[in-house]
């Protein structure tokens, strides 16, 4: 007579889960094949969910759904644990989800638990979705399962920038954004995050005032406004950085102006943002060779000045450094005294004289007896009206200013470039070229 052995609640025979990992996404626009009989849908094109993880980019939310199912009909599945993590190019991290806040649960035969996991991917590369599934065997011992799903994630969007001086206080940033995919995206928002700055700095983007009325706006600005982003296509954005009331020193070479923010969505509403690497001012230099004051002076390798380079705030931020013991550059060597205009008019009249103030800046650690000059072989389109030199005096040292005026006649129209100019040290005869010092656009008189 055949007898049959019971196992004890410890040693109570189980079951083995199965495990089911898929993305949540959204379908996508899919064509039919050559020689189908499909029929197309309003929007043109068949919806299709895609049979695997997809093309996943950087910026959008990463969404899982992971699924532990009890496949026999009579075994229970006990103490059932899972718990996820997203492994990133440089971290890994964890997925936490009601599946893994427990010490674990036991699923009745033909039933089964499952989560939703998500992250933002922020990093280019591989990433991997590691889940690993635990649970108790007959022997009343634990035992794990573990997959690995890989998949790449690539840039939607290239990003390509450009940062003109305007001044001390203020930078021009240009903002070029490339759709990298296959598909069409519209921008929903683009801006720059001076947040960092801890209120020094504010941004506004230029060019971006909506239409009043839509009656009254043509469809082109209408195309242009609603952010379409085609494949391989291209747009620029134009925003301006300026000091805040709390910013004392200006804008100088190496400082942080912000982030560049974009906010994109997909054909199928899938939002995603993305975020650039931090926008520094740009290092104004003086171009041309050093020893040759003629290349200096005429703006050698520097084609484009925008109402002063900011070079003064540049080089007091040098001069302090090597006050500090922290050299980083040797500009207030080379430019121990800088020249600035102050507020330059925007247009000037041909044949018309205007007086412009000059800002007159001695950094070094001694003072000098300065005379400023511009030298009209060096000059262009411009000329001086009356004197060419201004004695200045006893100027300071570690910051010393003065404020000269120069009366200049424009002599053509066009833009021109203001150059030529020139400081001298009285007492020892050192010559201190500067850079170009702005541009101005000249017009003509109406007869």
């Amino acid at each position: 007579m055949a007898t049959s052995s019971t196992l004890s609640p410890q040693h109570e025979e189980t079951a083995v889960p199965a495990l089911k990992v898929m993305r949540l996404q959204s379908p996508d626009l899919g064509q039919p094949t050559a020689g189908s009989l499909e029929k197309q849908c309003l929007l043109g094109y068949a919806l299709a969910l895609p049979d695997s993880f997809g093309v996943i980019h950087v910026g959008e939310t990463f969404t899982a759904y992971l699924g532990a199912i009890n496949v026999s009909q009579s075994l229970m599945v006990r103490r059932l644990t899972v718990t996820a993590q997203l492994q990133t190019p440089s971290h890994r991290w964890p997925l936490p989800s009601s599946l893994n806040e427990t010490s674990g649960v036991d699923v009745r035969p033909g039933d089964g638990v499952d989560a939703v996991v998500s992250r933002q991917l922020e990093e280019l590369g591989q990433h991997i979705l590691r889940v690993e599934v635990g649970y108790q065997t007959s022997e009343g011992t634990r035992k794990t399962l573990r997959k690995f799903y890989r998949f790449n994630v690539s840039h939607p969007l290239g990003i390509e920038e450009r940062t003109v001086r305007a001044g001390d206080n203020s930078c021009f940033v240009s903002i070029g954004i490339e759709n990298l995919t296959s598909q069409p995206m519209v921008i929903s928002s683009s801006k720059i995050d001076c947040s960092k700055a801890a209120g020094l700095l504010e941004s506004s983007r230029i060019g971006c005032t909506a239409p009043t009325k839509v009656s009254g706006t043509s469809a082109t600005d209408l195309f242009d406004s609603c952010g379409l982003l085609e494949p391989n296509s291209s747009f620029r954005f134009l925003f301006r950085v300026t000091t805040t009331e709390k910013n004392k020193t200006g804008i100088a070479c190496g400082d942080e102006l912000g982030n560049v923010v974009i906010e994109w969505r997909k054909t199928m509403g899938e939002t995603g943002i993305m975020v650039s690497d931090p926008i520094c001012c740009p290092i104004v230099c003086p171009p041309g060779d050093q020893q040759n004051p003629t290349k200096l002076m005429m703006g050698a390798g520097n084609d484009f000045v925008v109402h002063g380079s900011g070079l003064s705030v540049d080089v007091a931020k040098v001069a302090a450094s090597r006050a500090g013991g922290n050299v980083t550059s040797d500009l207030d060597t080379l430019l121990p005294v800088t020249v600035e205009p102050l507020e330059p008019p925007s247009t000037l009249r041909l044949a018309d004289p205007e007086e412009m103030n000059f800002l007159v800046v001695n950094h070094s650690s001694k003072s000098m007896d300065l005379q400023l000059q511009f030298r009209l072989n060096h000059m262009s389109g411009v000329a001086v009206c009356g004197k060419s030199y201004r004695n200045l005096g006893e100027v300071a040292p570690d910051g010393g200013s003065v404020v000269a005026g120069i009366k200049l006649l424009p002599l053509v129209g066009g833009l021109l470039r203001v150059q030529g100019c020139c400081v001298v040290d009285l007492r020892s005869g050192k010559e201190i070229p500067q850079p170009p010092l702005c541009n101005i656009f000249v017009e003509k008189m109406e007869p």
